[in-house]
Protein backbone atom coordinates (compact mmCIF):
# COMPACT_ATOMS: atom_id res chain seq x y z
CA UNK A 1 0.00 0.00 0.00
CA UNK A 2 1.20 3.26 -0.81
CA UNK A 3 1.81 6.03 1.47
CA UNK A 4 0.12 8.68 1.87
CA UNK A 5 0.95 12.09 0.18
CA UNK A 6 2.04 13.57 3.81
CA UNK A 7 3.88 10.57 4.77
CA UNK A 8 5.53 10.25 1.52
CA UNK A 9 6.86 13.69 1.68
CA UNK A 10 7.91 13.55 4.86
CA UNK A 11 10.28 10.04 4.49
CA UNK A 12 12.04 12.19 1.36
CA UNK A 13 11.55 15.35 2.50
CA UNK A 14 12.34 18.69 0.20
CA UNK A 15 15.60 19.10 1.32
CA UNK A 16 18.45 19.86 -1.46
CA UNK A 17 21.21 17.29 -0.79
CA UNK A 18 24.31 16.59 -1.92
CA UNK A 19 24.68 13.20 -3.93
CA UNK A 20 27.47 10.47 -4.45
CA UNK A 21 27.20 7.81 -7.18
CA UNK A 22 28.53 4.57 -5.44
CA UNK A 23 27.42 0.86 -7.62
CA UNK A 24 27.65 -1.91 -6.27
CA UNK A 25 30.52 -4.50 -6.63
CA UNK A 26 28.21 -7.33 -7.07
CA UNK A 27 26.40 -5.13 -10.09
CA UNK A 28 29.97 -4.05 -11.83
CA UNK A 29 30.94 -8.01 -11.62
CA UNK A 30 27.60 -8.92 -13.46
CA UNK A 31 28.31 -6.50 -16.37
CA UNK A 32 31.71 -7.60 -16.78
CA UNK A 33 30.41 -11.32 -16.62
CA UNK A 34 27.85 -10.34 -19.41
CA UNK A 35 30.28 -9.43 -21.50
CA UNK A 36 32.42 -11.87 -21.57
CA UNK A 37 29.16 -14.32 -22.52
CA UNK A 38 28.48 -12.05 -25.07
CA UNK A 39 27.35 -13.99 -28.25
CA UNK A 40 27.26 -12.18 -32.09
CA UNK A 41 25.00 -13.14 -34.13
CA UNK A 42 26.23 -15.29 -37.33
CA UNK A 43 27.73 -13.06 -40.26
CA UNK A 44 24.88 -12.47 -43.25
CA UNK A 45 27.44 -13.22 -46.62
CA UNK A 46 25.73 -11.11 -48.66
CA UNK A 47 23.37 -7.91 -47.01
CA UNK A 48 19.92 -7.49 -48.93
CA UNK A 49 20.63 -3.93 -48.84
CA UNK A 50 24.16 -1.19 -49.06
CA UNK A 51 21.83 0.35 -46.09
CA UNK A 52 22.26 -2.19 -43.54
CA UNK A 53 24.43 -1.91 -41.04
CA UNK A 54 27.20 -4.63 -40.47
CA UNK A 55 27.86 -3.99 -36.42
CA UNK A 56 30.54 -6.58 -35.96
CA UNK A 57 33.68 -4.92 -36.76
CA UNK A 58 32.52 -1.92 -34.95
CA UNK A 59 31.19 -4.06 -31.38
CA UNK A 60 34.23 -6.30 -30.74
CA UNK A 61 36.97 -4.35 -30.55
CA UNK A 62 34.13 -2.12 -28.13
CA UNK A 63 33.98 -5.12 -25.81
CA UNK A 64 37.78 -6.26 -25.88
CA UNK A 65 37.80 -1.87 -24.31
CA UNK A 66 35.05 -2.33 -22.02
CA UNK A 67 36.75 -5.63 -20.74
CA UNK A 68 40.50 -4.19 -20.59
CA UNK A 69 40.54 -0.70 -20.38
CA UNK A 70 37.16 0.74 -18.77
CA UNK A 71 37.34 1.36 -15.36
CA UNK A 72 33.65 2.62 -13.79
CA UNK A 73 35.35 3.00 -10.55
CA UNK A 74 37.69 5.48 -11.68
CA UNK A 75 34.53 7.23 -13.79
CA UNK A 76 33.18 6.95 -10.06
CA UNK A 77 35.77 8.76 -8.36
CA UNK A 78 36.14 11.71 -10.60
CA UNK A 79 32.52 12.53 -11.22
CA UNK A 80 31.86 12.76 -7.52
CA UNK A 81 35.08 14.55 -7.07
CA UNK A 82 34.77 17.12 -9.41
CA UNK A 83 30.91 17.90 -10.12
CA UNK A 84 28.24 19.42 -7.72
CA UNK A 85 25.45 16.54 -7.83
CA UNK A 86 22.64 16.54 -5.85
CA UNK A 87 19.09 15.06 -5.94
CA UNK A 88 15.85 16.37 -4.09
CA UNK A 89 12.06 15.08 -3.72
CA UNK A 90 9.42 16.47 -5.70
CA UNK A 91 5.84 15.85 -5.56
CA UNK A 92 3.64 16.01 -8.43
CA UNK A 93 -0.12 15.47 -9.39
CA UNK A 94 0.70 11.70 -10.78
CA UNK A 95 1.44 10.10 -7.89
CA UNK A 96 1.39 10.00 -4.59
CA UNK A 97 4.93 8.97 -4.03
CA UNK A 98 7.59 12.26 -4.28
CA UNK A 99 10.04 11.32 -7.89
CA UNK A 100 13.89 12.43 -6.87
CA UNK A 101 15.54 13.85 -9.44
CA UNK A 102 18.78 14.13 -9.60
CA UNK A 103 20.71 17.14 -10.61
CA UNK A 104 23.75 18.98 -11.40
CA UNK A 105 24.35 22.64 -9.69
CA UNK A 106 27.23 24.76 -11.10
CA UNK A 107 27.41 28.58 -9.45
CA UNK A 108 29.26 30.66 -11.36
CA UNK A 109 32.07 32.83 -9.47
CA UNK A 110 31.11 36.11 -11.68
CA UNK A 111 28.96 38.31 -9.47
CA UNK A 112 27.08 39.15 -12.74
CA UNK A 113 25.79 35.21 -13.65
CA UNK A 114 22.27 34.42 -14.49
CA UNK A 115 20.75 31.04 -13.56
CA UNK A 116 20.05 28.70 -16.88
CA UNK A 117 18.11 25.57 -17.06
CA UNK A 118 20.12 23.12 -19.45
CA UNK A 119 17.96 20.30 -20.72
CA UNK A 120 20.02 17.36 -21.49
CA UNK A 121 18.95 16.06 -25.29
CA UNK A 122 17.34 12.34 -25.22
CA UNK A 123 18.93 9.82 -24.21
CA UNK A 124 21.83 10.95 -22.66
CA UNK A 125 21.98 12.20 -18.78
CA UNK A 126 23.19 15.02 -17.09
CA UNK A 127 25.95 13.23 -15.99
CA UNK A 128 27.02 13.14 -20.03
CA UNK A 129 27.13 16.76 -20.05
CA UNK A 130 29.73 17.83 -17.49
CA UNK A 131 32.31 18.98 -20.04
CA UNK A 132 29.71 22.05 -20.67
CA UNK A 133 30.19 23.33 -16.79
CA UNK A 134 33.34 25.72 -17.29
CA UNK A 135 32.00 27.06 -20.78
CA UNK A 136 28.90 28.06 -18.90
CA UNK A 137 29.96 28.91 -15.65
CA UNK A 138 33.40 30.41 -16.10
CA UNK A 139 34.26 32.23 -19.48
CA UNK A 140 36.87 33.72 -20.64
CA UNK A 141 35.50 37.35 -20.22
CA UNK A 142 32.38 37.57 -18.13
CA UNK A 143 31.95 41.33 -19.29
CA UNK A 144 31.57 39.55 -22.77
CA UNK A 145 30.32 36.49 -22.46
CA UNK A 146 27.27 35.78 -19.82
CA UNK A 147 28.17 33.50 -16.99
CA UNK A 148 25.18 31.38 -15.72
CA UNK A 149 24.89 29.49 -12.80
CA UNK A 150 23.89 26.20 -14.21
CA UNK A 151 21.80 23.55 -13.42
CA UNK A 152 21.57 20.00 -15.70
CA UNK A 153 19.02 17.88 -14.32
CA UNK A 154 18.69 14.32 -15.09
CA UNK A 155 15.27 13.39 -16.73
CA UNK A 156 12.90 11.32 -14.55
CA UNK A 157 13.82 7.76 -14.95
CA UNK A 158 16.84 8.61 -16.29
CA UNK A 159 20.67 8.52 -15.17
CA UNK A 160 19.83 8.54 -10.92
CA UNK A 161 16.67 10.26 -11.06
CA UNK A 162 13.32 8.19 -10.31
CA UNK A 163 10.87 7.34 -12.65
CA UNK A 164 7.37 8.73 -13.34
CA UNK A 165 4.45 6.90 -12.94
CA UNK A 166 2.23 5.80 -15.63
CA UNK A 167 -0.59 7.94 -15.21
CA UNK A 168 2.07 11.00 -15.78
CA UNK A 169 1.52 13.41 -18.64
CA UNK A 170 4.93 13.35 -19.70
CA UNK A 171 6.12 16.98 -20.62
CA UNK A 172 3.82 19.12 -18.55
CA UNK A 173 4.49 16.82 -15.27
CA UNK A 174 8.54 17.26 -15.97
CA UNK A 175 8.08 20.81 -16.47
CA UNK A 176 6.58 21.71 -13.60
CA UNK A 177 9.30 19.49 -11.67
CA UNK A 178 11.89 21.71 -12.92
CA UNK A 179 10.04 24.57 -11.98
CA UNK A 180 9.82 23.83 -8.77
CA UNK A 181 13.25 22.84 -9.01
CA UNK A 182 14.84 26.26 -9.69
CA UNK A 183 12.64 27.93 -7.06
CA UNK A 184 13.69 25.55 -4.53
CA UNK A 185 17.46 26.51 -5.50
CA UNK A 186 15.97 30.02 -4.77
CA UNK A 187 16.02 30.85 -8.68
CA UNK A 188 12.87 32.72 -8.54
CA UNK A 189 13.48 33.64 -12.18
CA UNK A 190 15.66 31.59 -14.67
CA UNK A 191 16.41 30.99 -19.04
CA UNK A 192 16.09 27.31 -20.54
CA UNK A 193 18.07 26.13 -23.30
CA UNK A 194 17.29 22.51 -24.96
CA UNK A 195 21.22 21.08 -25.68
CA UNK A 196 20.29 18.93 -28.57
CA UNK A 197 18.69 19.20 -32.45
CA UNK A 198 14.74 19.08 -31.71
CA UNK A 199 14.42 18.93 -35.47
CA UNK A 200 16.31 15.68 -35.67
CA UNK A 201 15.71 13.96 -32.06
CA UNK A 202 13.41 10.98 -31.89
CA UNK A 203 11.40 12.44 -29.70
CA UNK A 204 12.43 16.25 -28.85
CA UNK A 205 11.91 15.66 -25.34
CA UNK A 206 14.38 17.94 -24.36
CA UNK A 207 12.76 21.02 -26.52
CA UNK A 208 9.41 20.20 -25.37
CA UNK A 209 9.85 20.44 -21.79
CA UNK A 210 11.70 23.40 -22.53
CA UNK A 211 8.99 25.20 -24.46
CA UNK A 212 6.40 24.34 -21.87
CA UNK A 213 8.58 26.18 -19.42
CA UNK A 214 8.74 29.41 -22.11
CA UNK A 215 5.09 29.46 -22.37
CA UNK A 216 3.30 28.06 -19.26
CA UNK A 217 5.93 29.52 -16.57
CA UNK A 218 6.37 33.08 -18.30
CA UNK A 219 6.37 34.40 -14.38
CA UNK A 220 9.59 32.65 -13.73
CA UNK A 221 11.09 31.36 -17.05
CA UNK A 222 12.03 34.61 -18.81
CA UNK A 223 13.21 33.44 -22.00
CA UNK A 224 13.82 29.84 -23.90
CA UNK A 225 16.88 29.00 -26.50
CA UNK A 226 15.78 26.65 -28.54
CA UNK A 227 18.83 24.31 -30.47
CA UNK A 228 17.29 23.61 -34.11
CA UNK A 229 13.17 23.25 -33.19
CA UNK A 230 10.92 21.23 -35.34
CA UNK A 231 9.04 24.38 -36.54
CA UNK A 232 6.78 23.80 -39.85
CA UNK A 233 5.79 26.28 -42.12
CA UNK A 234 3.08 28.52 -41.28
CA UNK A 235 -0.79 28.21 -42.38
CA UNK A 236 -3.91 30.56 -42.91
CA UNK A 237 -5.07 28.50 -39.80
CA UNK A 238 -1.91 29.59 -38.08
CA UNK A 239 -1.26 32.84 -38.70
CA UNK A 240 -2.59 34.84 -41.98
CA UNK A 241 -0.04 37.43 -41.20
CA UNK A 242 2.58 34.79 -40.88
CA UNK A 243 1.28 33.34 -43.83
CA UNK A 244 1.00 35.70 -46.39
CA UNK A 245 4.79 36.68 -45.72
CA UNK A 246 6.18 32.97 -46.37
CA UNK A 247 3.91 32.94 -49.31
CA UNK A 248 5.60 35.89 -50.62
CA UNK A 249 8.91 35.24 -49.62
CA UNK A 250 8.30 31.37 -51.85
CA UNK A 251 7.11 33.11 -55.03
CA UNK A 252 9.68 35.77 -55.29
CA UNK A 253 12.81 33.72 -53.07
CA UNK A 254 13.76 36.78 -52.07
CA UNK A 255 15.31 38.10 -48.55
CA UNK A 256 12.22 39.80 -46.86
CA UNK A 257 9.42 40.20 -44.30
CA UNK A 258 11.95 38.46 -41.46
CA UNK A 259 13.53 36.01 -44.02
CA UNK A 260 17.13 36.15 -44.82
CA UNK A 261 18.91 35.17 -47.67
CA UNK A 262 20.36 32.62 -45.62
CA UNK A 263 17.38 31.29 -44.92
CA UNK A 264 16.35 30.99 -48.87
CA UNK A 265 19.50 29.25 -49.65
CA UNK A 266 19.17 26.69 -46.85
CA UNK A 267 15.59 25.88 -48.03
CA UNK A 268 17.40 25.42 -51.55
CA UNK A 269 19.52 23.08 -50.03
CA UNK A 270 17.16 21.55 -48.56
CA UNK A 271 14.77 20.56 -51.09
CA UNK A 272 17.92 19.19 -53.08
CA UNK A 273 18.67 16.68 -50.21
CA UNK A 274 15.09 15.54 -49.70
CA UNK A 275 15.23 15.03 -53.44
CA UNK A 276 18.69 13.03 -53.35
CA UNK A 277 17.26 10.55 -50.52
CA UNK A 278 14.19 9.72 -52.38
CA UNK A 279 16.12 8.50 -55.40
CA UNK A 280 18.87 6.27 -53.06
CA UNK A 281 17.60 2.77 -52.29
CA UNK A 282 15.30 3.34 -49.01
CA UNK A 283 16.72 2.25 -45.46
CA UNK A 284 15.17 -0.25 -43.23
CA UNK A 285 12.55 1.27 -40.93
CA UNK A 286 13.58 1.69 -37.90
CA UNK A 287 12.45 -0.77 -35.52
CA UNK A 288 10.37 0.32 -32.46
CA UNK A 289 9.01 4.03 -31.61
CA UNK A 290 7.29 5.87 -34.21
CA UNK A 291 6.81 2.80 -36.99
CA UNK A 292 3.14 2.21 -37.74
CA UNK A 293 1.80 4.41 -34.49
CA UNK A 294 3.07 1.34 -32.12
CA UNK A 295 4.56 2.94 -28.71
CA UNK A 296 5.27 -0.31 -26.74
CA UNK A 297 8.56 0.34 -24.32
CA UNK A 298 8.42 -2.86 -22.73
CA UNK A 299 9.95 -5.21 -25.26
CA UNK A 300 13.32 -2.87 -25.51
CA UNK A 301 13.50 -2.70 -21.74
CA UNK A 302 13.48 -6.01 -21.35
CA UNK A 303 16.34 -6.81 -24.05
CA UNK A 304 18.29 -3.72 -23.25
CA UNK A 305 17.99 -4.21 -19.56
CA UNK A 306 20.10 -8.05 -19.85
CA UNK A 307 22.02 -6.92 -22.58
CA UNK A 308 25.39 -3.99 -21.86
CA UNK A 309 26.22 -5.01 -25.40
CA UNK A 310 22.30 -4.09 -26.62
CA UNK A 311 22.73 -0.91 -24.88
CA UNK A 312 26.05 0.41 -27.01
CA UNK A 313 24.56 -0.38 -29.72
CA UNK A 314 21.39 1.15 -29.27
CA UNK A 315 23.42 4.34 -28.37
CA UNK A 316 25.38 3.54 -31.63
CA UNK A 317 22.01 3.72 -33.27
CA UNK A 318 21.15 6.85 -32.17
CA UNK A 319 24.32 8.60 -32.91
CA UNK A 320 24.62 7.66 -35.94
CA UNK A 321 20.95 8.92 -36.71
CA UNK A 322 21.70 12.52 -34.88
CA UNK A 323 25.02 12.27 -37.65
CA UNK A 324 28.70 13.15 -36.03
CA UNK A 325 30.88 14.26 -38.57
CA UNK A 326 33.33 12.19 -36.19
CA UNK A 327 33.11 9.34 -33.59
CA UNK A 328 33.52 9.51 -30.11
CA UNK A 329 36.06 7.85 -28.15
CA UNK A 330 35.53 4.42 -27.24
CA UNK A 331 35.99 5.72 -23.40
CA UNK A 332 33.39 7.89 -24.05
CA UNK A 333 31.37 6.17 -25.80
CA UNK A 334 31.09 3.05 -23.07
CA UNK A 335 30.80 5.95 -20.33
CA UNK A 336 27.73 7.10 -21.87
CA UNK A 337 25.99 3.36 -21.75
CA UNK A 338 27.06 2.91 -18.36
CA UNK A 339 25.22 6.11 -16.89
CA UNK A 340 22.18 4.11 -18.87
CA UNK A 341 23.00 1.08 -17.83
CA UNK A 342 23.91 0.84 -14.41
CA UNK A 343 21.06 2.56 -13.60
CA UNK A 344 18.75 0.87 -15.77
CA UNK A 345 17.61 1.70 -19.54
CA UNK A 346 13.85 0.97 -18.98
CA UNK A 347 12.99 3.92 -17.65
CA UNK A 348 14.56 5.92 -20.89
CA UNK A 349 12.61 3.31 -22.99
CA UNK A 350 9.49 4.04 -21.00
CA UNK A 351 9.87 7.85 -20.73
CA UNK A 352 10.36 8.05 -25.06
CA UNK A 353 7.41 6.27 -25.56
CA UNK A 354 5.24 8.35 -23.20
CA UNK A 355 6.86 11.46 -24.78
CA UNK A 356 6.64 10.37 -28.36
CA UNK A 357 2.84 8.53 -28.26
CA UNK A 358 0.99 11.45 -25.97
CA UNK A 359 0.39 15.09 -26.67
CA UNK A 360 1.70 17.59 -23.61
CA UNK A 361 -1.85 17.54 -22.32
CA UNK A 362 -2.47 19.28 -18.74
CA UNK A 363 -4.84 21.88 -18.04
CA UNK A 364 -2.55 25.03 -17.38
CA UNK A 365 -3.28 27.67 -20.16
CA UNK A 366 0.03 29.15 -21.54
CA UNK A 367 0.06 32.87 -20.50
CA UNK A 368 1.77 34.92 -23.34
CA UNK A 369 3.82 34.57 -25.85
CA UNK A 370 7.26 33.34 -24.47
CA UNK A 371 10.49 35.12 -25.34
CA UNK A 372 12.19 32.71 -27.18
CA UNK A 373 16.43 32.88 -28.95
CA UNK A 374 16.69 30.04 -31.90
CA UNK A 375 19.85 28.43 -33.06
CA UNK A 376 19.43 26.92 -36.55
CA UNK A 377 22.15 25.01 -38.92
CA UNK A 378 22.44 26.21 -42.26
CA UNK A 379 23.64 22.73 -43.52
CA UNK A 380 26.20 24.84 -45.74
CA UNK A 381 29.79 23.31 -45.06
CA UNK A 382 31.52 20.71 -47.96
CA UNK A 383 30.92 17.87 -45.07
CA UNK A 384 27.43 18.52 -44.45
CA UNK A 385 26.80 18.16 -48.24
CA UNK A 386 28.69 14.22 -48.42
CA UNK A 387 26.33 11.39 -48.21
CA UNK A 388 25.90 9.53 -45.32
CA UNK A 389 27.50 6.63 -47.07
CA UNK A 390 30.56 8.89 -47.20
CA UNK A 391 31.05 9.32 -43.81
CA UNK A 392 31.38 7.30 -40.30
CA UNK A 393 31.83 3.66 -42.77
CA UNK A 394 29.64 0.81 -40.60
CA UNK A 395 27.14 2.83 -38.80
CA UNK A 396 23.43 3.39 -39.80
CA UNK A 397 22.41 6.24 -41.98
CA UNK A 398 22.04 9.28 -40.59
CA UNK A 399 18.62 11.04 -40.69
CA UNK A 400 17.31 13.68 -43.42
CA UNK A 401 18.18 17.14 -42.31
CA UNK A 402 14.98 19.52 -42.42
CA UNK A 403 15.73 23.20 -42.14
CA UNK A 404 13.26 24.94 -40.16
CA UNK A 405 13.33 29.15 -40.79
CA UNK A 406 13.76 31.54 -37.56
CA UNK A 407 10.66 33.32 -38.84
CA UNK A 408 8.30 30.42 -38.68
CA UNK A 409 8.44 30.52 -35.05
CA UNK A 410 6.67 34.00 -35.23
CA UNK A 411 3.21 32.19 -35.50
CA UNK A 412 3.87 31.02 -32.06
CA UNK A 413 6.87 32.67 -30.09
CA UNK A 414 8.41 35.79 -30.14
CA UNK A 415 11.94 35.84 -31.02
CA UNK A 416 13.93 37.78 -29.37
CA UNK A 417 17.61 36.71 -30.56
CA UNK A 418 18.27 34.51 -33.42
CA UNK A 419 21.97 32.61 -34.26
CA UNK A 420 22.11 31.17 -37.89
CA UNK A 421 25.09 28.54 -38.16
CA UNK A 422 26.95 27.03 -40.92
CA UNK A 423 26.71 23.14 -41.02
CA UNK A 424 25.07 20.28 -39.28
CA UNK A 425 24.54 20.08 -35.36
CA UNK A 426 26.03 16.26 -35.46
CA UNK A 427 26.52 15.41 -31.88
CA UNK A 428 26.47 19.20 -30.83
CA UNK A 429 27.50 18.72 -27.20
CA UNK A 430 30.77 17.19 -28.06
CA UNK A 431 31.73 18.81 -31.05
CA UNK A 432 30.29 22.15 -30.87
CA UNK A 433 29.35 23.13 -27.68
CA UNK A 434 30.17 26.41 -27.88
CA UNK A 435 27.45 27.02 -30.50
CA UNK A 436 24.82 26.19 -27.70
CA UNK A 437 26.77 28.67 -25.31
CA UNK A 438 26.04 31.58 -27.63
CA UNK A 439 22.82 30.79 -28.55
CA UNK A 440 22.20 31.30 -24.44
CA UNK A 441 24.15 34.38 -24.18
CA UNK A 442 22.33 36.13 -27.43
CA UNK A 443 18.91 35.41 -25.44
CA UNK A 444 20.74 36.39 -22.28
CA UNK A 445 21.45 39.48 -23.72
CA UNK A 446 18.17 40.36 -25.31
CA UNK A 447 16.11 39.19 -21.60
CA UNK A 448 18.21 41.13 -19.14
CA UNK A 449 16.96 44.55 -20.70
CA UNK A 450 13.57 43.63 -20.83
CA UNK A 451 13.80 41.60 -17.76
CA UNK A 452 15.67 43.44 -14.61
CA UNK A 453 14.46 40.71 -12.22
CA UNK A 454 16.76 38.24 -13.73
CA UNK A 455 19.54 40.57 -12.88
CA UNK A 456 21.56 39.15 -10.35
CA UNK A 457 21.16 41.15 -7.09
CA UNK A 458 24.03 43.56 -5.61
CA UNK A 459 25.42 42.01 -2.90
CA UNK A 460 27.54 44.45 -0.57
CA UNK A 461 31.10 44.96 -2.39
CA UNK A 462 30.07 44.09 -5.90
CA UNK A 463 29.11 47.17 -7.47
CA UNK A 464 32.23 48.37 -9.65
CA UNK A 465 33.27 51.24 -9.97
CA UNK A 466 34.05 53.78 -12.61
CA UNK A 467 37.89 54.31 -11.56
CA UNK A 468 39.99 54.52 -8.90
CA UNK A 469 42.38 56.70 -7.07
CA UNK A 470 45.81 55.96 -7.60
CA UNK A 471 49.40 56.59 -5.55
CA UNK A 472 50.07 60.67 -6.61
CA UNK A 473 46.74 61.97 -6.49
CA UNK A 474 46.16 60.82 -10.04
CA UNK A 475 43.05 58.68 -11.49
CA UNK A 476 43.27 55.58 -13.47
CA UNK A 477 40.07 54.37 -16.02
CA UNK A 478 38.87 50.93 -14.94
CA UNK A 479 38.30 47.79 -17.52
CA UNK A 480 35.46 46.22 -16.13
CA UNK A 481 35.88 42.27 -16.65
CA UNK A 482 33.15 40.52 -14.65
CA UNK A 483 34.14 40.89 -11.06
CA UNK A 484 37.42 41.96 -11.33
CA UNK A 485 38.40 45.40 -12.98
CA UNK A 486 41.90 45.95 -14.33
CA UNK A 487 43.15 49.30 -13.72
CA UNK A 488 45.30 50.82 -16.53
CA UNK A 489 48.57 52.98 -15.41
CA UNK A 490 50.04 55.56 -17.49
CA UNK A 491 51.33 53.90 -20.55
CA UNK A 492 54.16 56.26 -20.65
CA UNK A 493 55.29 56.02 -17.60
CA UNK A 494 55.82 53.03 -18.32
CA UNK A 495 52.85 51.43 -15.87
CA UNK A 496 51.45 47.79 -16.06
CA UNK A 497 47.46 47.07 -15.30
CA UNK A 498 46.89 45.77 -12.15
CA UNK A 499 43.89 43.42 -10.98
CA UNK A 500 41.86 44.79 -8.22
CA UNK A 501 37.88 44.00 -6.75
CA UNK A 502 36.61 47.38 -6.38
CA UNK A 503 33.66 48.58 -4.18
CA UNK A 504 30.91 50.65 -4.43
CA UNK A 505 30.86 54.54 -3.85
CA UNK A 506 28.30 56.34 -1.30
CA UNK A 507 25.64 57.32 -3.60
CA UNK A 508 25.50 53.92 -5.24
CA UNK A 509 24.42 51.43 -1.93
CA UNK A 510 21.17 51.22 -0.84
CA UNK A 511 19.48 53.25 1.60
CA UNK A 512 19.05 50.68 3.97
CA UNK A 513 22.51 49.83 3.92
CA UNK A 514 23.91 53.87 4.37
CA UNK A 515 24.17 52.56 8.58
CA UNK A 516 26.72 50.60 10.27
CA UNK A 517 25.19 47.86 12.35
CA UNK A 518 26.20 49.94 15.31
CA UNK A 519 23.73 52.69 13.79
CA UNK A 520 26.41 55.44 12.75
CA UNK A 521 27.17 56.69 9.81
CA UNK A 522 29.61 55.84 7.05
CA UNK A 523 33.11 57.18 7.25
CA UNK A 524 33.25 59.99 5.32
CA UNK A 525 35.65 60.47 2.27
CA UNK A 526 38.30 62.25 3.73
CA UNK A 527 38.69 59.03 6.30
CA UNK A 528 38.59 56.11 3.83
CA UNK A 529 41.61 53.39 4.38
CA UNK A 530 43.91 52.75 1.31
CA UNK A 531 46.18 50.43 0.87
CA UNK A 532 48.92 49.15 -1.44
CA UNK A 533 47.63 46.15 -3.94
CA UNK A 534 49.56 43.39 -5.23
CA UNK A 535 49.33 42.69 -8.56
CA UNK A 536 47.44 40.06 -10.24
CA UNK A 537 45.80 39.29 -7.20
CA UNK A 538 42.13 40.29 -6.16
CA UNK A 539 42.14 42.25 -2.67
CA UNK A 540 40.13 41.87 0.42
CA UNK A 541 38.11 44.60 1.61
CA UNK A 542 39.96 46.64 3.62
CA UNK A 543 39.18 47.46 7.22
CA UNK A 544 38.43 50.77 8.77
CA UNK A 545 41.08 51.31 11.93
CA UNK A 546 38.99 52.54 15.46
CA UNK A 547 40.24 54.29 18.24
CA UNK A 548 40.48 51.17 20.02
CA UNK A 549 42.23 49.59 17.79
CA UNK A 550 46.41 49.29 19.03
CA UNK A 551 48.82 50.61 16.19
CA UNK A 552 48.01 49.16 13.00
CA UNK A 553 45.23 46.96 14.12
CA UNK A 554 41.80 46.11 11.82
CA UNK A 555 38.56 46.38 13.46
CA UNK A 556 36.10 43.00 12.38
CA UNK A 557 33.80 45.21 10.14
CA UNK A 558 34.95 46.21 6.82
CA UNK A 559 34.07 49.58 5.16
CA UNK A 560 32.22 49.51 2.16
CA UNK A 561 33.42 52.88 1.07
CA UNK A 562 37.25 51.60 0.61
CA UNK A 563 39.50 53.39 -2.47
CA UNK A 564 42.31 50.81 -3.57
CA UNK A 565 45.92 52.69 -3.51
CA UNK A 566 47.60 50.99 -6.62
CA UNK A 567 51.44 51.62 -7.50
CA UNK A 568 51.16 53.01 -11.13
CA UNK A 569 54.75 53.31 -13.22
CA UNK A 570 58.10 51.87 -12.23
Amino acid sequence: MAPAEGEASAAFGEDVKPYKIHVSTKYLDLTRQKLELTRLPHDIPRPRSSNWWDPKPVVEPLVDFWLEHFSWRDQEEHLNAKVPQFRTAINTTASDIPCRVHFIHARSPHANAIPLLLIPPFPFTNLSLVHLIPLFTEPNNAAAEQPFHLVIPSLPGMGFSDGLSNRAHVVPTVADMLDVLMKRLDYGHYLVSNSGPAVDALPPVDWRIASRLATHYTDSCLGAHFVSPPLHAPTSRDSWVEWAKWTAVSMFQTPMLGYSSQDIEAMKRNRAQQKGAANRDPAPALLGFGSGGVYEPNTLAYALCDSPLGLILFFLMIMRIVGPEKDLSPEDLIKLTELTWLPGPEGMMRLWAQCASSPDGGSREATRRARVGLTVFLGDTEDSKKDASETTVGLPRRAARRYACPAWANQTYNVVATNRTSGNPGLLVWERPHVIASGARALAKAILPLEPKLKPAQEPGAVLLEQVVVEGGHSAPAEISGTTIQAAGDEAAGGRSESYVAFPKPDEREEEDELQETGGLHENASQRATRPVTPGKEVSPVRPQTGSSNGGGESSEGSPNTVIAIQVGA
